[in-house]
């Protein structure tokens, strides 16, 4: 035994910590076999400390020091107090042993003479019977695993007395080895007695566990990890890669050291795939700091050399492997049932309506199908090539203009990810977007009305009543892109939104769908914004502080992608010219700024034709289309009564963002067509009030009509005459009253198209005469003026942007004599159209257009190339110069902002892939966001339709048997227990966000054998 041993105390300053070391000072005189000499190291002003009389009785010794000193630098101050062949034992001032600890310690280590450490059993101070930590060991890549923590102490593992490290706290080091086993400060507080346990192994030592001597801790001791997940994912990821580095062979040191910055990158990204973005800057964090400590590397290493008898094999044998890793990560629920019912999407027939949508559309755009472009309204063709599209989505050279450089409009984007859904032809996806847009509304509308009723009958009803909203109508009628696509993507943000707080997936989810939603219609990013700060602040107001980091992740992909363009705009005087409508800007029917059209907007209508009613019915009888969209509102209004009166509330609220966006939208004008401006489009605020009615009335129909034949009656009336109110403009098509055309696959002439193939960077000049005359000159680059090439920082302008072409497309016109031709091919310009005029032209446009002609055929330097559909062209005699590069400055901010954006958004691509945790989670919580205490539960036995007598559901009132929290309508937490295939299951809080794998590259020198100790 040895003849001493000299107990270490680490203290921290306050008055929680001082009734700590009193508490662990007198458990040290009650002990047993009580420690020869302690020695107390108080981290900071150690005054009062040492004017109590507890510790001038008891402590041979205080040693002040800094506030900032960590555990081991704080024992090696007091290594040297120690006297030669004392043991040493380590403790903090919350680590207080039981009466026999020591005792038993001693006795372990007298009678295991390989032993050079012994490990007590580690127990909260406030319940004795939950272990703490009992044995530590680590993976083949050198991450650390407790052996036994946060359990229920029953013994179960009493019988093991053989680890490779344990818990710093309570350590009792033989005194042979105590200079050779100190506490590394380079761990940064973390993996201290692991390390310790890796280096006794390798000087020929043993760690053995004492059970039955058992230490009470607390979790915020100076010897346990920081307070906060960011500082302890930090230091913890600082002591993986420093015993990295610190184990490693000699020759692998320099590959491991140039790995980390790679495998910090690899490892964020497997963060964002768990759904554990607060570890990204700890990991990079602690990769520099590891990086930049080479002498404390240098230091660890020559330590372990100086102590090493044994080789790296005699610790294989305890270390855990990959699979006993997963088991213990494992919590076991990972097949089972959660509170969240089956969708019965299939069963429920959702599919058979989105089947029946889908030849609907079929029947209402039957010619679509032959078509290979879809033009007409403000559509237009795609590139040709998928690169070109991803090149219009980044920030340079736009496609129309001389020499424009500038942001992308996020919803070019949009674009690209749409065309590349169909690269042997990009502009066919626009066809197909047309056809199964009906069918993918009725989707969407179904998936969103998950999130506010169980009910398959009203989830079918809520699917139709999206899918044949006005606003969607009239966008596809008149060939709206941006009206279709925000009309298509709301409903999947309003089921990823609403429980956005709830985890991290769905708020990667959202954030996506957020960002795209705002690029098609940036008019709705106000009222999206206003809607955020309130779910915020709910969030908030629930102390759901995890739930509200998430939430503030939703808009910073939209932010990443606007960033350029709202700082664009603000260099040039017009911040509001960011809401401007992108695409293709022109003067189609919409609903105006005055009464009528404020009317229109009223009833749900976004154009002064109400949806085609007044060519039916004319315009007298017109504006009582809108009474058939009353029995939708009736409903929707009673949500503020229903037993669900909260979600009802705030749907309403959604519905009047959307509705006061259409109104303030018709009286905002900042985009220019030919020189006329055009008020921003007020369908997508329509969608978004939209939805907020249908929600609205899912509520109603769900909580409030309780009589099944009430609610199916209801139901039934509300959608029928949302049905009939669209029947003009699914007809519109076949009655030549729709904007679709068999678009061109190119707005100029073929021969430019062949000679742009593959998207060459052709210029051509188009001069169109106008009807006041004036002449209106633009550059297209390219096979054709294409959807993605529209720019809102042209179509917004009020002055010229890039190089100035006014004066030069005039002189082209007149009889000023000068090298036209020259001067074009210059700017990289080899063509000039002269745009063919439609019938309904001014007499004084077709007058210029004569002139332009005989103009043209008279200047030296051009041929006319001939008279196409698309107007007269000519070409240049000689070549015309390439178009000029991006200079070095707008390469550098290019490539700054396309890897900010798309940094940005990968990580929310990430964070949205979802993942076995993260589908269990969901599993575990009520599917249904804001259901009210008292309302009944729906118990589906096969399909639940509008009828519960006709379709076996039960309803069961939520307090029979079930618990539910008053506060449940955030969502957050206490949702309220929902049966599931007839039978009761609670949701299990426990059931959180993936644990992070093993996911490192390298790891410290595998050991191949074993070699046991003898005792």
């Amino acid at each position: 035994m040895p003849a001493r041993v000299h107990a270490i105390i680490v203290a921290r300053p306050g008055s929680s910590a001082r009734a700590q070391l009193l508490r662990t000072l007198d458990a040290l005189r009650s002990q047993t076999a009580p420690p020869s000499s302690i020695t107390l190291v108080m981290c900071g002003d150690a005054t009062t400390i040492r004017e109590s009389e507890t510790v001038a009785t008891t402590v041979e010794g205080v040693i002040e020091a800094r506030s900032g000193t960590s555990f081991a630098e704080a024992v090696g101050l007091a290594l040297p107090r120690v006297t030669q062949g004392s043991a040493v034992w380590l403790l903090a001032h919350d680590t207080a042993p039981h009466q026999r600890a020591l005792e038993r310690l001693v006795g372990t280590l007298e009678r295991s003479p390989s032993a050079a450490i012994v490990a007590p059993k580690l127990v909260q101070s406030d319940n004795d019977r939950e272990i703490v930590s009992l044995g530590v060991s680590m993976t083949a890549l050198g991450r650390s695993v407790e052996l036994a923590s946060g359990e229920l102490d029953q013994g179960q593992h009493d019988g093991s007395d053989d680890a490779l490290a344990a818990d710093i706290r309570g350590l009792l080091i033989r005194g042979e080895v105590r200079d050779r086993l100190r506490p590394d400060p380079a761990l940064a507080g973390a993996d201290e007695g692991l390390d310790l346990g890796v280096r006794a192994r390798l000087g020929g030592g043993r760690v053995v566990l004492v059970p039955s001597a058992r230490v009470s801790v607390s979790p915020d001791g100076p010897a346990a990890l920081p307070s906060g997940r960011g500082r302890r994912a930090y230091v913890a990821r600082v002591a993986q890669l420093h015993r990295r580095l610190s184990y490693a062979p000699t020759v692998a040191v320099p590959l491991h050291w140039l790995s980390l910055l790679p495998l910090a990158l690899w490892r964020s990204i497997t963060h964002l795939i768990g759904k554990r973005p607060e570890a990204v800057f700890p990991e990079w964090a602690a990769a520099l700091t590891v990086m930049l400590r080479v002498g404390a590397v240098a230091r660890s290493r020559r330590a372990i050399a100086a102590f090493r008898a044994s080789s790296w094999s005699s610790i294989a044998p305890l270390r855990v492997s990959n699979r006993d890793l997963h088991r213990r990560l494992d919590d076991g629920h990972g097949s089972e049932g959660g509170v969240a019912s089956e969708l019965h999407f299939f069963s429920g027939g959702g599919a058979w309506v989105v089947l029946g949508a889908l030849v609907v559309s079929i029947a209402t755009f039957t010619s679509l199908l032959a078509w290979p472009v879809i033009g007409g309204g403000g559509l237009l063709p795609l590139r040709t090539t998928v690169a070109a599209l991803w090149s219009d989505a980044a920030w340079g050279l736009r496609g129309l203009g001389a020499d424009v450089v500038g942001p992308a409009d996020p919803f070019a984007s949009v674009l690209a990810v749409l065309g590349s859904l169909w690269p042997a032809g990009p502009s066919f996806s626009l066809v197909l977007l047309w056809i199964l847009a009906l069918p993918l509304a009725v989707l969407g509308g179904w998936f969103a009305a998950t999130r506010v009723t169980d009910r398959s009958g009203l989830r079918i009803f809520a699917g139709i009543v999206w899918a044949l909203a006005p606003t969607f109508l009239t966008a596809l009628v008149d060939g709206r892109p941006t009206g279709v696509l925000v009309h298509l993507l709301l409903p999947w943000l309003f089921h990823a939104a609403v429980v956005a707080h709830r985890s991290w997936g769905a708020a990667g989810a959202a954030s996506l769908l957020f960002a795209a939603v705002t690029a098609c219609a940036p008019s709705l990013a106000p009222a999206l914004l206003l809607l955020w700060i309130v779910a915020l602040g709910i969030t908030l107001g629930g102390a759901r502080f995890r739930g509200a980091a998430r939430l503030l992740w939703v808009p910073v992909p939209a932010v990443a992608l606007f960033a350029p363009l709202v700082v664009w705009q603000l260099s040039h005087g017009s911040l509001i010219a960011v809401l401007a409508d992108p695409g293709l800007i022109w003067a189609g029917p919409q609903a105006t700024a005055d009464a009528a059209g404020r009317l229109a907007l009223a009833t749900g209508f976004p154009s002064g034709d109400l949806a085609g009613w007044t060519a039916i019915v004319g315009p007298v009888l017109a504006p009582w289309a809108g009474v058939l969209l009353a029995p939708l509102a009736v409903l929707a209004l009673i949500a503020t009564v229903a037993p669900r009166w909260r979600a009802g509330i705030t749907l309403l609220v959604v519905a009047l963002s959307g509705f006061a966006t259409a109104f303030l939208a018709v009286g905002i004008t900042v985009s220019f067509a030919q020189g006329t401006g055009i008020a921003i489009w007020p369908g997508a605020g329509l969608s978004l009030a939209w939805i907020g009615v249908t929600g609205a009335a899912l509520v109603t129909l769900d909580t409030a009509l309780t009589l099944p034949r009430a609610r199916l009656l209801s139901a039934a009336i509300a959608a029928v005459a949302v049905a009939a109110c669209a029947v003009p403009a699914l007809a519109a098509f076949h009655l030549g009253r729709s904007a679709l055309t068999e678009g061109p696959e190119s707005s100029l002439p073929a021969y430019i198209a062949a000679q742009a193939v593959d998207d060459r960077p052709v210029g051509t000049l188009v001069l169109t005469p106008q009807n006041d005359g004036g002449l209106s000159a633009e550059v297209a680059w390219g096979a054709s003026e294409t959807l993605s090439a529209q720019t809102t920082i042209l179509s917004t302008a009020t002055e010229i942007r890039g190089t100035d072409i006014t004066t030069l497309a005039v002189d082209l016109l007149s009889a000023r004599d000068f090298d036209g031709a020259a001067e074009l091919g210059e700017l990289g310009v080899g063509y000039v159209l002269l745009a063919e005029l439609p019938e309904d032209v001014s007499d004084r446009a077709r007058t210029l257009h004569t002139a332009a002609v005989t103009s043209l055929d008279q200047r030296a330097g051009f041929v006319q190339a001939g008279t196409t559909d698309r107007g007269v062209l000519y070409r240049l005699e000689a070549d015309p110069a390439d178009r000029a590069p991006l200079t070095p400055g707008q390469q550098a901010t290019a490539r700054l902002v396309v890897t900010l954006q798309l940094v940005l958004v990968f990580a929310a691509l990430l964070l949205s892939m979802p993942t076995r945790a993260s589908r269990r989670a969901a599993r575990g919580r009520s599917r249904i966001v804001g259901r009210a205490a008292d309302e009944p539960l729906v118990l589906p036995r096969h399909v639940d339709e509008f009828d519960d007598e006709h379709s076996g559901v039960a309803s069961v009132p939520v307090g029979a048997g079930v618990e539910s929290d008053p506060s449940v309508e955030t969502g957050e937490t206490g949702e309220p227990v929902e049966a599931v295939e007839g039978r009761q299951t609670e949701s299990d809080p426990a059931a959180v966000e993936a644990t992070g794998d093993d996911a490192t590259a390298g790891g410290e020198r595998p050991a191949d054998g074993a070699e046991e100790d003898t005792r």
